[in-house]
């Protein structure tokens, strides 16, 4: 579903911010990217959504590359930022009915929408400017955009970060029914317990380079997952 390949990219001299990360994500996968502050994540994974060009290596997602066929890529892929950006002018109906027609999601498919409202708990909030939401409330509202159009590759930045609780159950729920369809979902954290209970897969990143990668269980060995992690990353404090 996704395969990166010798990743570079490069915001100055020195040092590039990504040094050669290769990593794949099958479907079926969850996997967890992890690392310190500045070690590369967010950069990798704006790589992978288009919204960051790249120097060197190849991305491709669903068998297509980014850099040549961004158009098939987006619109199998559906992003999620740790902060994100919405319109604060529309309400949250106005929201997902405007991605809802950019990504030409059929009249029948956008009951959808609603569902997942529903889920969230945010139905009644819908009719609300976004510029009254709570940071919380426009995590859920740009999940359920982003789910609208049924993407197979969810990608995803701190996602949990604003999520009370009952939320976040409901999206680990979501991640989970989106792989048993065929989907795929790669995510950075800095919760390492939620990577250990919900990765079936693992990506660890240090200094712009993986340093382990694969099966969670072959990473964390006889080890919990934050004792690897801790190991690797030693030096970097």
């Amino acid at each position: 579903m996704l395969r990166i390949t010798n990743l570079v990219k490069r915001y100055g001299p020195g040092r590039p911010a990504v040094d050669g990360v290769s990593l794949n994500v099958a479907p079926g996968d969850i996997c967890g990217f992890i690392g310190r502050n500045g070690a590369g994540k967010t950069t990798t994974i704006r790589s992978v959504v288009g919204a960051l060009p790249f120097d060197e290596g190849e991305i491709v997602i669903d068998g297509a590359s980014v850099r040549t066929d961004s158009m098939h890529t987006k619109e199998v892929t559906a992003y999620v930022p740790d902060d994100p950006e919405l319109y604060g002018f529309l309400t949250g109906e106005q929201y997902i009915r405007f991605v809802m027609d950019m990504w030409r999601v059929p009249e029948k498919e956008r009951g959808r929408a609603g569902e997942l409202a529903e889920r969230f708990s945010l139905t009644n909030d819908l009719p609300t400017l976004i510029s009254a939401y709570s940071h919380g409330m426009k995590q859920k509202l740009a999940i359920i955009a982003a789910l609208s159009h049924r993407p197979k590759l969810l990608v995803l930045d701190e996602p949990f970060v604003g999520l009370d609780p009952i939320a976040a159950h409901t999206f680990k729920e979501l991640m989970g029914e989106l792989c048993r369809e065929g989907g795929a979902v790669f995510f950075s954290t800095h919760v390492l317990e939620t990577a250990e209970k919900l990765c079936n897969r693992v990506a660890v990143i240090r200094q712009g380079r993986i340093v382990a990668s694969g099966d969670i269980d072959r990473v964390r060995g006889d080890q919990s997952l934050e004792d690897v992690f801790l190991e690797l990353t030693e030096h970097d404090a």
